[in-house]
């Protein structure tokens, strides 16, 4: 499969979004999940009982599978993909980082944009930072996904600095606003105000997006090796708070056992928290391919029809 450092450049998100799912989707066939075919986009398994007016015969020649076609109205799922895109996601943003966690994000959401347009499902996106700056109704025809690339392709051009993270409030502006028994899709360090009253309200609004019958998929974007195992080299290092500016200096020892040990926690937290509530917790490491984005999604689909 395509991996994001193989592209350092996006000219055309959309077409990069089709090679990274017909990676993946090769892919399958050499897993042990090759049951999802090519034809997953198209077809849907045969259940005993049913009418045989609509098996495909060539499939079945081809893979000995039985596969009923699959009519548009029959496919029906609405899917609301939102991404955080506050200063914070715009980590790593050093000259020799690879990706940083807001492209990461925005290529798992075209890629994921290709898979429902190929389910014939409706697509939908909501960008936030400290408020909701794009909402857009999910739907299937083709003018509104090439609407959605072009929000995604903006979005890649903007490099803001000190904006903040208003997580809680903007994820129950979505909740308000999604067609009930939707999928939501977020992705977010979700590192908003972590103290005890700014934890409360995110978990709040994680479990608001529960509450019209959503399912629920948090891909919690991370840096893993530098954001949650802080493996910096022990010398003087200056960390600047993507957010807010604040800058501090020290060596990175000084603070590592102190630091992993918060993240630690908070992690544990949200798992626990996404747990309670029904929602699927992914932990999305920038440094690996997209394979951990697209598998989860595929497999809470195929459970929900």
């Amino acid at each position: 499969m395509l991996e994001q450092q193989h592209f350092p450049e996006i000219e055309n998100l959309e077409l990069l979004a089709r090679q990274v799912v017909e990676g993946f989707i090769i892919g399958l066939h050499k897993s042990p999940f090759h049951g999802f075919s090519v034809e997953f986009a198209e077809h849907r398994l045969y259940n005993p009982g049913e009418s045989t007016k609509h098996l495909d015969w060539k499939v079945y020649a081809r893979t000995g599978k039985m596969f009923v076609k699959r009519y548009e109205e029959e496919t029906n799922l609405r899917c609301q993909i939102v991404i955080d895109a506050s200063s914070s996601m715009y980590f790593p943003n050093d000259a020799d980082a690879k990706t940083n966690k807001l492209r990461f994000s925005i290529l798992s959401a075209a890629a994921l944009i290709n898979l429902l347009k190929r389910q014939r499902d409706a697509a939908g996106l909501s960008i936030f930072t400290d408020q909701l700056l794009v909402n857009s109704t999910a739907r299937s025809n083709n003018k509104h996904l090439q609407l959605l690339y072009s929000q995604l392709e903006n979005l890649l051009k903007d490099k803001p600095l000190n904006i903040k993270t208003s997580a809680a409030k903007c994820l129950h502006q979505v909740a308000d606003t999604v067609h009930k028994r939707s999928m939501i899709i977020i992705f977010s360090d979700m590192f908003d105000n972590l103290d005890h009253e700014g934890a409360d309200e995110l978990f709040s609004a994680l479990q608001h997006l529960k509450y019209n019958k959503h399912e629920v998929i948090l891909f919690h974007v991370v840096d893993k090796q530098k954001e949650m195992e802080f493996a910096f080299e022990n010398r003087p290092y200056q960390f600047i708070d993507m957010e807010t500016g604040e800058k501090v200096k020290l060596h990175s020892n000084q603070v590592k056992d102190f630091y992993v040990e918060q993240m630690q926690k908070f992690e544990k937290e949200l798992k626990l928290r996404c747990g309670q509530y029904k929602i699927d917790f992914v932990e999305a490491d920038i440094n690996l391919d997209f394979r951990q984005v697209l598998l989860p999604f595929l497999m809470k689909r195929t459970k929900m029809l």
